[in-house]
């Protein structure tokens, strides 16, 4: 089982700042705002054949989870390919025109080299590869979102139809239910991750995404942690280790 944590980070390196149209105020919002907040210590699983992968920098300068190729990307319309160029509320971020392919080689396809090579490992170990995409989001929309639904469910689950079979979605669905969360499936955030090279070929990868709703595990004003989190974090890693057992 891999766990693929793309938005956790707030790292931006300092020679890319100066392509930010952002005061370090305003800069500071945008991350907390955008970024999947401590999902890097929500998830973890502590079992032999779990491994994870971090993404290393803020998704305000990268996107791994973008497709590549803005024609190819939905998201790119508003301006938030894989290289973003809009904020949250859609003002403008940054100018990177310049570094455009020079951000793609250091981060994206670094990025993508090294989850691909995890998940062959995987499949050379196993014959299969599970791959959970860890994220977190908002309470309510922010106004790039697609779907402007204001009533969330606490869990979001995240499906393909070619690389989530049906027990794993319903695993994980009752796992969190059970404990007593909302769920929701594909609503508001939709799909799953899988390296390129084995996507819609491959059924022996499978994938699914689990989104949190922030609220339950911080503060969204401040950026801290409540006393909730390690509440929230008990239930991921049960479902986790669940997951480990049925399909790692």
């Amino acid at each position: 089982m891999l766990l693929h944590i793309p938005h956790s980070q707030k790292h931006i390196p300092e020679e890319y700042l100066q392509y930010f149209h952002l005061s370090d105020s305003d800069l500071d919002v945008e991350l907390l705002k955008m970024t999947d907040h401590f999902t890097n210590q929500l998830f973890e699983c502590s079992q032999s054949n779990c491994s994870k992968i971090i993404f290393p920098v803020s998704r305000l300068l990268v996107d791994p989870e973008r497709f590549v190729m803005d024609a190819d990307e939905p998201m790119s319309a508003r301006g938030m390919g894989c290289i973003y160029e809009k904020t949250h509320d859609q003002n403008p971020l940054k100018d990177s025109c310049a570094i455009r392919q020079l951000l793609i080689d250091r981060y994206y396809e670094t990025h993508h080299v090294q989850f691909a090579a995890l998940v062959n490992k995987e499949l050379e170990q196993t014959d299969r590869s599970l791959i959970i995409d860890c994220h977190s989001f908002p309470k309510y929309p922010l106004t790039y979102e697609m779907d402007q639904t204001s009533d969330r469910a606490e869990i979001c689950i995240g499906t393909d139809d070619f690389h989530t079979p049906h027990n794993l979605a319903v695993g994980v669905k009752e796992g969190f239910s059970n404990a007593g969360f909302s769920t929701a499936l594909n609503e508001p955030f939709a799909g799953a991750i899988v390296p390129i090279e084995h996507y819609r070929k491959n059924k022996a990868v499978t994938s699914i995404m689990i989104e949190i709703r922030r609220d339950l595990y911080m503060d969204e004003v401040t950026g801290r942690k409540i006393e909730n989190f390690f509440t929230v974090k008990n239930t991921i890693t049960e479902v986790l280790q669940e997951l480990a057992k049925q399909h790692g």
